[in-house]
């Protein structure tokens, strides 16, 4: 058992007859009464996401987890498939259960955090970041450059993001995977 004061980004802990992701938390002080823990909550069955306010102290159930390094084969409909990178062996997950799915390529090494209870996986945590292609932008016009002007773009995942006007197709762009937002062009 685990308290308020254990949770952090990533935990697994169960809840209302579940098992929940920790995605986000905020602990909170104020002036008058006692402190609480605001949660925002992913299942890691559905994907469903709910808020959730514990108060301090308050027991918690945690659940026991194994990191695992896989890396990411092919999709086919709503299940990725994927391969463990120590002992070859492959698993597919549904669309559900991973956090930004079109911004994965084939050959991306992601961790998969596995119950130790049941051996289940329960979620997929990709890079912070990763680096993917332009393969679709109108191209930007000269002397529209007010203050951080977007366009539109398609990266080579099929995922679509906001890029600045300079960005042309074919360039290497850093993208920002917990967001799905630019962060920066790669020069080659």
């Amino acid at each position: 058992m685990a308290t308020t004061s254990d949770i952090k980004k990533g935990l697994c802990i169960k809840f209302n007859h579940d098992i929940y992701k920790i995605i986000e938390f905020l602990h909170v002080k104020p002036g008058k009464g006692p402190a609480f823990v605001r949660t925002k909550l992913k299942s890691v069955t559905t994907g469903k996401i709910l808020d959730n306010t514990f108060s301090a102290g308050h027991k918690i159930e945690d659940v026991r987890v194994e990191t695992h390094k896989f890396q990411y084969l092919y999709p086919e409909g709503d299940t990725y498939h994927f391969m463990n990178t120590e002992d070859y062996n492959q698993i597919t997950l549904q669309k559900s259960t991973l956090d930004a799915p079109d911004l994965m390529k084939e050959g991306e090494v992601v961790t998969i955090l596995i119950n130790t209870e049941d051996g289940m996986p329960l979620s997929v945590e990709m890079p912070s970041h990763v680096i993917l292609e332009i393969t679709h932008t109108e191209p930007g016009v000269k002397g529209n450059t007010a203050t951080n002007a977007t366009k539109p773009a398609t990266v080579e995942t099929g995922a679509r993001i906001n890029v600045p006007l300079f960005i042309n197709e074919g360039d290497k762009v850093k993208i920002d995977t917990e967001k799905g937002v630019y962060t920066e062009r790669i020069k080659e």
